[in-house]
């Protein structure tokens, strides 16, 4: 039997990177000799490292992963000091490797985000979370903010915004999920949590079925918090100040679908002030 070897992968590189049709490639490999699920995960694998993405809907939801088991592989992010993100130059503040946290400056401007607090505010209604039995949307005691959302694309005001995060993330928009907006009040926190679906719980399911699991985080600081109110990963000595116009990234899934336990973050209590942010999510799928 076959294996997928140096020579093995360099030729799923470049048929990958040349957009060839992934059955054609795994109908190759099978012609070969190699049992149709290897050539599967190996297509697919090599098509997500050339194109920051899959191409079919019937992969599992994804494994979590130990302390120290989790495989970095590179972010699809840019390198550099400066990306350019579809309408504008977006600063590169800060990069982390574990976990893959990356910190921006300029992603908004300031007359964005304060149209963006505008349109939610009188939207706005007390947050929920996923129910990890059911899948249902429950208000908990973990999590006193509130929020709204946006619809995909709703108008060309959140489309063109929609397409300067997918530049910076790179990720395709259709595989995100509608901008949520979020305002703390003083004392309102968000208490460690992930923001992928662990799939070891039912409710997780209903939430991954038709767009898989959740691939990364942008969390946009819509207004300067004068105290209180950091992104914190406690299990990685990191926290991020909101400042207006300025964002975290943070990648939770790995080439091998492997979920990051290190991505385990909170929003602090806010001691003073409030807090406004807008949250993307992106997905493995199209989100549907």
């Amino acid at each position: 039997m076959p294996e997928v070897n140096v020579a093995v992968e360099e030729w799923l590189a470049d048929h990958a990177s040349r957009g060839c049709d992934a059955g054609a490639m795994i109908d190759a490999m099978v012609q070969v000799g190699f049992e149709r699920a290897v050539a599967d995960k190996a297509v697919h694998d090599a098509l997500l490292v050339a194109t920051g993405r899959y191409t079919e809907d019937n992969f599992p939801h994804g494994v979590e992963a130990a302390n120290g088991e989790y495989r970095y592989d590179a972010a699809p992010v840019a390198e550099g000091n400066v990306i350019r993100a579809y309408d504008r130059d977006i600063e590169v503040l800060k990069r982390h490797a574990r976990p893959q946290v990356i910190v921006f400056g300029n992603v908004l401007s300031a007359d964005e985000c304060v149209e963006l607090i505008s349109r939610a505010r009188p939207k706005l209604k007390r947050s929920t979370t996923v129910n990890p039995e059911n899948g249902s949307q429950d208000i908990i005691a973990n999590r006193t903010s509130q929020g709204m959302f946006f619809g995909r694309g709703e108008d060309p005001f959140i489309e063109g915004l929609e397409r300067r995060i997918a530049s910076l993330m790179s990720w395709p928009v259709e595989h995100g999920e509608g901008f949520q907006i979020l305002n703390y009040q003083v004392g309102a926190e968000y208490r460690a949590h992930f923001d992928y679906f662990p799939p070891q719980q039912a409710g997780s399911a209903v939430h991954t079925a038709r767009s898989g699991n959740r691939v990364a985080t942008l969390v946009l600081y819509l207004n300067d918090v004068p105290g209180g109110g950091e992104t914190f990963f406690p299990d990685a000595d990191i926290s991020v100040e909101a400042r207006q116009g300025c964002a975290v990234y943070f990648r939770y899934m790995n080439a091998q679908r492997q979920l990051d336990p290190l991505t385990l973050h909170g929003g602090a209590p806010v001691l003073e002030g409030e807090k406004w942010i807008m949250t993307k999510w992106v997905r493995e799928r199209p989100f549907v």
